[in-house]
């Protein structure tokens, strides 16, 4: 018997049976839309997180920071004059000291909290080239004491036209101080916006925010009253992973290990394993529907083969093969499970779209603007769901998959059948 006959036979049989074929098809069809849309939402959202994160980084860049020793000791100190032993490393093109404090931040008659961040403009500037980018005004090499550049979102927090400061406003920035037991203390100083800078979006670790107020780092130093700063970002000369190793491992030895060097690029990968993980878990729950389907595929199979005996009783007295028999009942198992695949595939795609569209999945997030009279600034994140090659081949051979093995036992029951007793079934 052809194969062309094998599943013309089988298809013929599923007509025939169009309310039974069509709810074990749905079946197969729920289980796969369930695994594309869950993968697909978890590919665009792990895509949208490390283009976001991207954004804020620099592959070129490492971030030193205090290495912190737990809650007994205290955390080894960094200074703004370390960025001279670091300069000295080789294969360093520069180093520029952060130094940043919560203070509470008044300009048109609000007060917000907000992250406060003194840096070498100059210096910043280089490094971050793409994004510490003025949108209004200039940022200055040699800025004085009074200038301050403020991200995007600091001007429109929350996108609805509400203005809370502009180029050329003055800011009033509040630092509260407290020194051992002695009562905390309120400094303030005023200074004026000299640049607004483009809208970044993105999470920034140690590169430009929307949410920042940036202070020179002399006015820094002596507003804050301190020398020590919470890090320092490296630019290298080059990307290459040896060089970033190379470099890692002199500036530990330069401050004798107390230090904790951080490589943005091996963040992204810690980021895009962690997701790997999420994906193979979302993928595994939505196959248990998939299994579901397939044992009612079995199912099916089981009460069609009872309802058929008389008729494979006919065919095998006629001459067909118990080969033909299996494979007539694996052929209908195949077809449910391409059908059931492809429509998945679509509705699942289709599902994954939705819920993007309409901010069902990804939402808002909080940004860490918060204002003196309620409000905080809201970040709106959106997630575009992406249907990968190894996606959309992986779920229709999965479904085809479990279909047959599913299905492989009562064909297996089918071809077994003798002759004489198929005829005498009632």
């Amino acid at each position: 018997m052809r194969v062309s006959d094998v599943f013309s036979y089988a298809f013929s049989a599923i007509r025939l049976r169009k309310l039974r074929a069509g709810l074990t098809t749905l079946g197969v069809v729920i289980g796969i839309a369930a695994i594309v849309a869950l993968l697909s939402l978890a590919q665009g959202f792990q895509t949208t997180i490390t283009a976001q994160f991207e954004k804020g980084f620099a592959t070129n860049t490492l971030l030193v920071s205090p290495r912190s020793f737990g809650a007994a000791e205290a955390s080894f100190p960094l200074y703004v004059t370390d960025t001279q032993t670091i300069d000295a490393i080789e294969n360093v093109s520069m180093s520029v000291a952060i130094m940043q404090k919560t203070c509470f931040v008044n300009s048109s008659e609000r007060n917000f909290t907000l992250n406060v961040i003194g840096v070498d403009f100059a210096k910043y500037k280089s490094i971050y080239e793409s994004t510490f980018v003025a949108a209004n005004g200039t940022i200055p090499s040699n800025p004085d004491n009074e200038s301050i550049v403020i991200g995007a979102r600091i001007r429109n927090p929350w996108q609805n036209g509400t203005v809370i400061a502009d180029f050329g406003d003055a800011v009033e920035i509040t630092w509260t101080k407290r020194n051992g037991t002695s009562p905390p203390k309120n400094e303030t100083y005023t200074g004026r916006v000299v640049a607004v800078l483009n809208e970044i979006g993105g999470f920034s670790v140690g590169g430009p925010s929307d949410l920042g107020v940036y202070i020179p780092i002399a006015q820094a130093q002596g507003f804050f009253e301190t020398d020590e700063c919470n890090m320092i970002i490296v630019s290298l000369k080059n990307s290459d992973e040896a060089t970033i190793k190379g470099v890692s491992e002199a500036i530990k030895d330069a401050f004798g290990g107390q230090v904790q060097v951080t490589s943005p690029t091996a963040v992204l990968e810690i980021i895009s394993g962690v997701f790997s993980v999420v994906e193979l878990f979302l993928a595994g729950i939505a196959g248990i529907s998939l299994l579901v389907a397939g044992i009612g595929i079995m199912n099916i199979m089981i009460v069609s083969l009872m309802e058929r005996t008389r008729e494979i009783g006919i065919l095998k007295a006629l001459g067909m093969r118990s080969r033909a028999v299996l494979l007539i009942f694996l052929s209908e198992a195949i077809i449910i499970g391409l059908m059931g695949a492809a429509i998945g595939i679509v509705s699942g795609w289709v599902l994954a779209n939705i819920f993007a569209r309409f901010g069902l999945v990804g939402g808002n997030i909080q940004a860490g603007v918060q204002g003196a009279q309620g409000g905080a600034a809201i970040t709106r994140m959106s997630i575009t769901p992406v249907l990968t090659p190894t996606v959309f081949l992986g779920a229709f051979a999965f479904g085809v998959i479990v279909s047959v093995i599913f299905g492989l036992y009562p064909a297996w029951r089918a071809s077994k059948l003798k002759p004489v007793e198929a005829l005498r079934y009632e």
